[in-house]
């Protein structure tokens, strides 16, 4: 038996409590693992909560993240004893995830934990922290440097912004945080923001070209948020797209792209290939600092994982939830 948060929807409606399980329910996979830690994230939050129709398959173990210890293996990558991280590839939405003390799961969805992390840490990071440096990888492949002047990450202090703050300061980057929360301005500033904005600056509706400002950016919140900062950037500036709190429209024009060549990358991190989300974790072991990511983190119980859900899509939860699965 084991202990899980099981999500159930039927006849008397949408629920989510923690359960113990029999080891027998668990899914089909070639890899058995013993979870030490998951995180909450925003798409964890909308599961739980039924907010959204994030779960796809009834009944569910919520969690897109896992760190823990492979248990038993017969895929030829793995074995017991293996320490491990799991990031997406639709788990916690069609396949049972890791808001659980145990979890079957394909070996090719695994990725090694890199040595530099404890499983805590890398549950800290997360699916939010791999995404943000997902983003920093394709403003880099597009040649954004510091050199090119100030970049902007808006959603700063949720999970994935806090992480891009983080990660684009340590490497050298003049870094605006933007965020509805102007009491976490010393937070962020201690990530490594230069400039913290107030969210209202850019979530009104705006003007299809505006002054120039950003070389880079990292949104998480799409909707006008997103659009303001695609008619801000500078000449041949780069977007990334990785969030929707704020909505998935995007009242945008052609204007930024076609006059001021603009680039608008998307970032999946989700079914993103095995050899990118190599790179990222290594990268995230070089370039994260480990004080910073002390600073943005907090852990939780499995229990506490469900209030703590509507907290979180509530925006009252800053950085990142680790949950301990086995307290």
């Amino acid at each position: 038996m084991f202990k899980a948060i099981l999500i159930e929807k039927d006849e008397a409606g949408y629920r989510a409590a923690v359960r113990e399980l029999d080891d027998a329910a668990l899914p089909a996979g070639d890899v058995t693992v013993r979870v030490a830690y998951s995180t909450l994230n925003y798409k964890d939050g909308l599961a739980i909560t039924g907010k959204s129709p994030v779960v796809r398959k009834f009944p569910m173990v919520p969690g897109i993240d896992l760190a823990g210890t492979v248990e038993s293996s017969s895929h030829p990558d793995y074995q017991a004893g293996d320490a491990v991280v799991l990031n997406g590839w639709g788990v916690g939405e069609t396949h049972w995830g890791g808001l659980a003390q145990r979890a079957r799961l394909s070996g090719d969805w695994l990725v090694p934990l890199p040595a530099a992390f404890t499983p805590a840490q890398a549950m800290a990071i997360g699916t939010a922290g791999y995404t943000a440096m997902l983003c920093v990888l394709a403003l880099e492949r597009h040649g954004v440097t510091p050199a090119h002047g100030p970049v902007v990450v808006t959603g700063a202090a949720g999970g994935v912004g806090s992480v891009a703050v983080a990660l684009l300061a340590k490497l050298g980057f003049s870094v605006a945080a933007v965020t509805g929360r102007p009491q976490e301005a010393d937070y962020l500033r201690s990530l490594g923001a230069s400039e913290v904005l107030e969210r209202a600056e850019l979530s009104a509706p705006g003007k299809p070209l505006a002054k120039e400002r950003w070389a880079g950016a990292v949104d998480t919140v799409g909707s006008h948020t997103l659009a303001n900062v695609c008619a801000q950037m500078k000449y041949r500036g780069v977007v990334t797209a990785c969030g929707l709190a704020g909505g998935m429209e995007l009242p945008a024009t052609v204007a930024p792209f076609i006059l001021r060549g603009v680039t608008l990358a998307g970032i999946d991190s989700v079914m993103c290939p095995r050899p990118e989300r190599l790179q990222a974790w290594q990268r995230l072991a070089a370039d994260l600092d480990l004080a910073r990511l002390g600073r943005m983190a907090h852990e939780i119980t499995l229990d506490e994982a469900l209030p703590t859900a509507a907290a979180l899509l509530a925006g009252q939860v800053r950085g990142r939830v680790v949950v301990d699965v086995n307290r």
